[in-house]
């Protein structure tokens, strides 16, 4: 032989071989073929309800990019969130695991008064170090929101580029955080250090995104594509003028249904730029997209037919749109039933990156390629929900939800009503009872929230309904 395998290589290419061999067919058409390991485009919206793509309901918005990932791959009907507010649900997302098995995963969410050095623990495998220790590039554009650099930023967490804003919200065009008229907070970053640039914020970072499709160089990359839109402030790319004057981000006076339906439809238009590059670059048939939010929507949202919104454990408070394509492995215009939530993406995307979720680390998440990909039947799944303003409390088991919402208990038949108003708990009592022990034995697992609350109360940020 002219080529000479050293022993780590020899290890490498055996664990890759093995971690393709347990994908079944798909892996080992991809192990017998020439044809690259796909790129993976994750991307998540912040605070989009069910209902705000014109492909799950919207009765004003248009979105036609987002709607195109449906169109070449699978919608998820029960695609759910880890939390019904931001950084725990990305908690989730970025260990594969249930939030409250981490401190950082207990703030609902991180504020700006958060206790110091909060994250998630720096040994803990993330989607971006699994990722990357398979051979990908590991970039996130976008909202981080998971702790400060540089102890806690991404490049911390198995990120190889970080270009985004550190906190949880933004506004669109001064790039941090207003309150009293003062700008705070790191804002844009660009690795660990903040950076000045122009733009509405929706714009700047579908460009960046576009820039690493453009100069990718034959190595696969995972790129986690985090916008802000649709959170407040409500901003869309005409009110710079207004952007100058706004005492608070919060903006709890402004915003309407037109400037909504503008900032989803900006964040559309730049996923419109991103798959153009993809296509134009080549690689649009070889990457896995997927689309997904955060949570479910805000004020100015739809969440047809689900009831509730962000702060609720109620079904429009976690149940979230979710698109997933794959051409020539998932069926084009094809819909699931399966459960699938945000921690399942890290072992499900990283087995269909050709790697072995079994020996990257230990995950509450579910490895659902092989649903994904129409190779196995739907998987039975039972998921837990806690939330600590309204003392609210949920679990998931196949028709059935017991919900427990600012101290009145109640019991969901979604074969019958998933809209959660026909309320069962007196009706069928053996059934809330073994669906309340199973969620107890559940959060017996979990860390207890701290004694002295956590770092934001969302009962002061959204007072109309706690």
């Amino acid at each position: 032989m002219g080529h000479k395998m050293d022993r780590r290589s020899f290890v490498q290419a055996i664990g890759t071989a093995g971690a393709l061999a347990a994908l079944g067919g798909n892996g080992l058409a991809m192990a017998r073929s020439s044809v690259k390991r796909p790129n993976i485009i994750f991307i998540m919206a912040d605070d989009l309800g069910y209902a705000d793509l014109s492909c799950t309901g919207s009765s004003h918005i248009r979105t036609p990019a987002i709607d195109s990932i449906a169109r070449r791959g699978v919608q998820l009907r029960q695609g759910y969130a880890n939390s019904a507010i931001c950084s725990s649900t990305r908690t989730a997302l970025l260990t594969g695991c249930y939030q409250q098995r981490f401190a950082v995963g207990l703030e609902e969410p991180i504020a700006l008064n958060a206790p110091p050095g909060i994250g998630v623990p720096r040994d803990r495998p993330t989607i971006a170090s699994a990722l990357r220790d398979t051979g990908y590039a590991t970039h996130l554009i976008g909202k981080w929101h998971l702790g400060e650099p540089p102890d806690h930023g991404p490049l911390s967490h198995g990120y190889d580029s970080f270009f985004g804003i550190v906190e949880g919200a933004s506004d669109y065009f001064r790039h941090k955080i207003v309150i009293e008229g003062k700008e705070i907070g790191f804002g844009l970053t660009e690795g660990n250090v903040p950076v000045a640039q122009d733009g509405y914020l929706t714009d700047v970072l579908g460009d960046r995104a576009v820039r690493i499709v453009e100069q990718a160089a034959g190595k696969p990359f995972f790129m986690s594509l985090h916008f802000t839109a649709p959170h407040w402030p409500w901003e869309g790319r005409e009110d710079a003028a207004l952007a100058r004057t706004l005492e608070s981000s919060f903006h709890y006076d402004g915003g309407n249904l037109a400037t909504y339906k503008a900032m989803v439809e900006a964040m559309d238009q730049n996923v419109g730029k991103l798959l153009g590059a993809l296509e134009r670059t080549g690689q649009l048939d070889n990457s896995i997209l997927v689309f997904t939010s955060d949570n479910g929507g805000e004020r100015f949202s739809q969440t047809w037919p689900f009831t509730g919104i962000k702060g609720e454990l109620l079904e429009g408070g976690i149940r979230v749109p979710l698109l997933v394509s794959w051409p020539g492995q998932i069926t084009a215009g094809s819909h699931s039933e399966q459960m699938m939530i945000s921690m399942d993406f890290l072992p499900t995307l990283l087995a269909m990156a050709g790697g072995n979720p079994a020996t990257a680390g230990r995950f509450d998440g579910m490895d659902l390629s092989k649903q994904l990909l129409g190779k196995a039947p739907l998987v039975d799944r039972t998921l837990y929900w806690r939330f600590k303003a309204g003392e609210q409390a949920a679990i998931r088991e196949g028709n059935w939800k017991y919900l427990k919402l600012r101290g009145r208990e109640m019991l969901f038949d979604f074969s019958a009503d998933e809209r959660e108003r026909a309320n069962l708990f007196d009706a069928h009592p053996d059934m809330t009872a073994a669906l309340k022990r199973k969620w107890d034995s559940w959060n017996a697992q979990m860390l207890p929230y701290r004694v002295d609350g956590y770092s934001e109360d969302v009962t002061k940020i959204y007072p109309d309904r706690f």
